[in-house]
């Protein structure tokens, strides 16, 4: 089980590698635009359309390895309050949740995808680029959302099975 455990965070550690990546690329994007626009009065079509394209996938593939690295924001006011297995057993029942709208969101999803890459779907803007291939992302992120909850959750259970924190 650990080395599918490893598995699962090493992809998400990859995708958030290059989720961080894509960041780079958006800001000389917008650097050219403002310089197109205000230094020569000649903005670009495609610049902000681009620059949103990027950040779409930017920030769903940095999602899982966030919550591998307790990096999202989290209302714990009760939680904070738990300690060994009350508190184990509320990351379970999070991690569950996650896992369960996570794995929905994927499962609905992905045939969005596979629809918007039959019918060869652009943007309708004036620039108009392919953006089927953004739809993929989406079910990719969502099912490696699922997979690293699944993940913290087994990771978590030892505590429940560990008798020195019964009583806590």
């Amino acid at each position: 089980m650990k080395s599918v455990f490893s598995i699962v965070t090493g992809l998400n550690r990859a995708f958030f590698a290059l989720a961080a990546a894509l960041i780079f690329a958006v800001v000389p994007i917008l650097l050219f635009e403002v310089i197109s626009r205000y230094a020569f009065d000649a903005p670009t079509v495609w610049a902000m359309e681009a620059s949103t394209l990027i950040f779409g996938p930017h920030f769903m593939l940095a999602g899982p390895y966030l919550l591998h690295l307790k990096g999202h924001v989290a209302v714990d006011i009760f939680s904070d309050k738990l300690t060994g297995r009350p508190k184990a057993v509320a990351d379970i029942l999070s991690f569950l949740i996650i896992a369960t709208f996570a794995g929905v969101f994927a499962w609905v999803s992905w045939p969005l995808a596979v629809n918007a890459y039959s019918l060869g779907e652009t943007s309708f803007s004036a620039w108009n680029p392919p953006v089927w291939w953004l739809k993929f992302v989406v079910p990719l992120a969502f099912a490696m959302l699922c997979a690293q909850a699944l993940v913290e959750g087994f990771r978590t259970l030892p505590v429940l099975k560990d008798k020195s924190e019964a009583g806590a």
